[in-house]
């Protein structure tokens, strides 16, 4: 147990489930107030203020953040980790869907955050986390959607960093590899042998294994912590080494 951040107030989108679970839980143990901001709020973990939010409806998420706000007095964190998935080629998915992945996957961090600056601006350790993704920096196969939108996440991460390190908001992103959350358990159960989709995933990643959502939120949290205060437009990879090591087959 740390309590590195004692007397902040976070919050967390998505966050009653897979990473965003993990990050809450993570941010809760090192001493914050957490508020799971998501669409099924029963799910969230006792002890997090659990409040119903749709991303890519502006007017709840205004509504979700100054709910938070009044019920704490203050916000010092927000981790934008709502988020949807994709499959394809640019020929598998339609204009409407492209739109609908953007809507929450971009967008979607954009509400959260622009609705959260105006408290933000007055915390004395204010920052906000991005959830990308290793789509954003590795050509994917299957991913074109997904991964377009997390590019436009990370670029997003850097204009952020750049407006607001004057107001005192770090702004970063953490860039998961393939991760063991429900979403890719989907994808795996849907597959025609889930055992061996299983197998080529952990394959892909050096260390030879999905990455945890614990691992994950462990990156989280530091970014979000007063600890990384010098942290500023910066992309974390937790991917067991899948972004830049280039190993040799095993023979």
């Amino acid at each position: 147990m740390t309590t590195e951040m004692d007397g902040l107030v976070a919050i967390v989108t998505g966050g009653a489930s897979g990473i965003g679970a993990a990050a809450a839980a993570r941010l809760a143990a090192a001493g914050a107030a957490v508020a799971v901001l998501d669409l099924n709020p029963e799910d969230a973990a006792e002890g997090h203020f659990a409040v119903r939010c749709d991303v890519a409806d502006d007017a709840s998420v205004v509504a979700a953040v100054d709910e938070v706000a009044g019920r704490f007095g203050r916000l010092d964190v927000v981790v934008n980790n709502a988020g949807i998935g994709a499959q394809g080629t640019i020929a598998d998915n339609d204009d409407e869907e492209w739109h609908r992945v953007f809507d929450i996957n971009v967008l979607g961090m954009v509400r959260v955050s622009r609705a959260a600056l105006p408290h933000l601006r007055r915390s004395p350790a204010a920052a906000i986390v991005n959830t990308c993704s290793i789509a954003a920096t590795a050509g994917l196969p299957q991913r074109a959607l997904y991964g377009a939108s997390k590019g436009a996440v990370l670029s997003l991460t850097l204009a952020m960093a750049a407006d607001h390190i004057r107001e005192g908001i770090r702004v970063n992103c953490v860039n998961p590899g393939t991760a063991d959350t429900p979403w890719i358990g989907r994808l795996m159960d849907q597959s025609d042998d889930p055992q061996a989709e299983r197998a080529a995933l952990n394959a892909r990643q050096p260390h030879g294994r999905l990455v945890t959502a614990d691992e994950v939120a462990a990156a989280i949290a530091y970014l979000a912590s007063p600890a990384a205060g010098s942290t500023t437009g910066t992309s974390l990879a937790v991917d067991g080494g899948m972004q830049g090591l280039r190993l040799r087959p095993v023979t």
